[in-house]
This record gives structure tokens, C-alpha cells and sequence, in this order.
């Protein structure tokens, strides 16, 4: 690891505690912030020191890596107060793993160039548990030399690094992928529900649905939590609703719309006023069986 004198990483969460055990566990020195310590703290006998601030994170680190849920937040993070930039000694690399819009992470690219700071996109198609197994893909957007130059960093956290294109690119593809995979997480836990008033069991479906061209990598990863119930968040129902939303804003900015897409919304939301958005994205299916039992009809 010639040349790394430390890597840090903002936000903890599902994906961020994941990034940061698997560089800790390759070798890197590791710092890093949360607004939520504890998420931190529980990263220390790994190893991972703890700064107190985004600009405590980016005076000890030449590449900071960002695992956060909104563009506002990650602009704060970035530019606000106790921010990345107003760091007396800024990273020379900022890898946004974050999902966010495909404009917000051109104007990030363009706003910490003038400072003298690389800006990469990688958003991560994959589950928090396939990213804490490395399996997860990195979506990057951004300048291939800053691409090239991270490429120790890709290969410690394991799984796929493509580079796209320009930063937005990555945003782009991940986008496109989360809507496939959420609707195939929807028409599962609907077909699920239908199997189910119609006397079918829900493990044997599953079974069944291995052996016919229905067979999908969602079916294998989400079906067995809708059948039984453990919606344990590996990627929870809040933060895709938020995805739904961005694609929605971007088709519509594009003069278009999408139909599957914007009643999915309509699921979602009624999921989350159900209090299931800090469940697993697979507990969409709660929200079906609600609506199969009320006679709801699609509106």
C-alpha cells in the first residue's frame, strides 16, 4: 500500500461501517465521523480512529470516502461548517459512494476542483451485506486518472470498480439499476401475496420460481426475508424511496414519466406511513398484503 498514509470514511451506517471494516481489514490506516459516534466507537477494535468533524476526518487523510443518505447532507459535509473543505490540509481524493442525483455530483466535481480536490462518484449496486462481503459494484464517475489513482482502495473493498464516464454517470447507472431491482422487489412480493391467497406456500413458490425463467437474483436475496419475515435492513424501504424519488425527478426533467415507477412510489410511501421505512426494502410486501386484505385497487 506504497504511498497510503491514511484513508477516512464519512458515515457509518449500513455501508459505510461495511467500506471501513474492509479497508481496516486490508491493511489501511482508517479514520472516520459520524453525527451518530457510537457507530464509530463500535469500529475501534478494528482499529478505526475517530475524528470529531468532517475537517478532523480530511486533516488526517489523503483520500476520504463518503457514505451518506442525502445531496444536502453531503454538501454540508463538504463545504459546510466543520466541512471537508474548511480543512487546513484537504484530501486530495473524495470518493462519494452516496446515491444522489446525477447534477448534484457535476457541481461537487466542479466546486472542490477550485480547491484543488479530486471528486469521484462510486455509487454501490449491491446490498449492505453483499458490500460487507464484497460483492457490491462501484459505479464511478469522475476523471480516470483520479479512478486509476484510487485503484488499491477499489481492490481492498473487493467486488467490481467501472469507471462510467463524467461525474454523473455513475448516479445515472445506479439509478437505472435501483429502479429494475425495486420493481422486481415489488412484482416478487406481489406475486408472493397472489401465491399465497391462492393456497400456495411461500418457501415452495420460491422453489418453484428457481426452476422457471421468473428465477432472479432479487428472488434469491429478498425472497426468503418476505417469506419469513425478518426485515432486518440490509438496504432499508426510507432510503429506496428517496432513490424512487430521484429517478422520478429525472425522468420528468427529461419531459418523460414512469408509470411502474411513480406507483411503486405510491407502495413505498404507504409503507413508510405504516412505519415500515427503517425495515428492510423487502417489507414493500407488508405493504402489498395490506392492500390484498383492505381490496385495495391500484389508483
Amino acid at each position: 500500500m506504497i504511498g497510503v498514509a491514511c484513508v477516512g470514511v464519512i458515515g457509518t451506517g449500513l455501508v459505510g461501517s461495511g467500506l471501513a471494516k474492509a479497508l481496516a481489514g486490508a491493511g489501511f490506516s482508517v479514520v472516520a465521523h459520524d453525527i451518530a459516534t457510537e457507530k464509530v466507537s463500535a469500529l475501534a477494535e478494528l482499529g478505526v480512529a475517530a475524528a470529531e468533524s468532517p475537517a478532523g476526518v480530511a486533516a488526517r487523510a489523503d483520500r476520504v470516502i463518503l457514505s451518506l443518505m442525502t445531496p444536502a447532507i453531503i454538501r454540508d459535509v463538504l463545504f459546510g461548517k466543520g466541512g471537508i473543505t474548511t480543512s487546513p490540509r484537504l484530501p486530495g481524493i473524495v470518493i462519494d459512494t452516496s446515491t444522489g442525483s446525477p447534477d448534484d455530483a457535476a457541481r461537487f466535481q466542479q466546486e472542490l476542483a477550485v480547491k484543488g480536490v479530486e471528486y469521484l462518484e462510486a455509487p454501490i449496486s449491491g446490498t449492505s451485506a453483499q458490500i460487507a462481503g464484497k460483492e457490491g459494484v462501484f459505479l464511478v464517475g469522475g476523471r480516470r486518472e483520479a479512478f486509476v489513482a484510487c485503484k488499491d482502495i477499489f481492490d481492498a473493498l473487493g467486488g467490481k470498480a467501472v469507471h462510467i464516464g463524467d461525474a454523473g454517470s455513475g448516479a445515472r447507472a445506479k439509478l437505472a439499476i435501483n429502479l429494475v431491482l425495486g420493481l422486481n422487489r415489488a412484482a416478487l412480493a406481489e406475486g408472493l401475496v397472489f401465491a399465497s391467497a391462492m393456497g400456495i406456500d411461500g418457501k415452495a413458490f420460491l422453489d418453484l420460481l428457481k426452476q422457471t425463467p421468473a428465477h432472479s437474483a432479487v428472488a434469491d436475496l429478498k425472497g426468503p426475508k418476505m417469506v419469513s419475515g425478518d426485515f432486518s435492513a440490509q438496504g432499508k424501504l426510507a432510503q429506496h424511496r428517496k432513490d424512487v424519488g430521484l429517478m422520478v425527478e429525472a425522468a420528468r426533467g427529461a419531459g418523460h414519466s414512469l408509470p411502474f415507477t411513480e406507483f411503486h412510489a405510491k407502495l413505498l410511501d404507504g409503507a413508510i406511513a405504516a412505519g415500515d421505512g427503517d425495515l428492510d426494502n423487502s417489507a414493500v410486501i407488508k405493504e402489498i398484503r395490506r392492500r390484498w386484505e383492505k381490496g385495495a385497487r391500484p389508483r
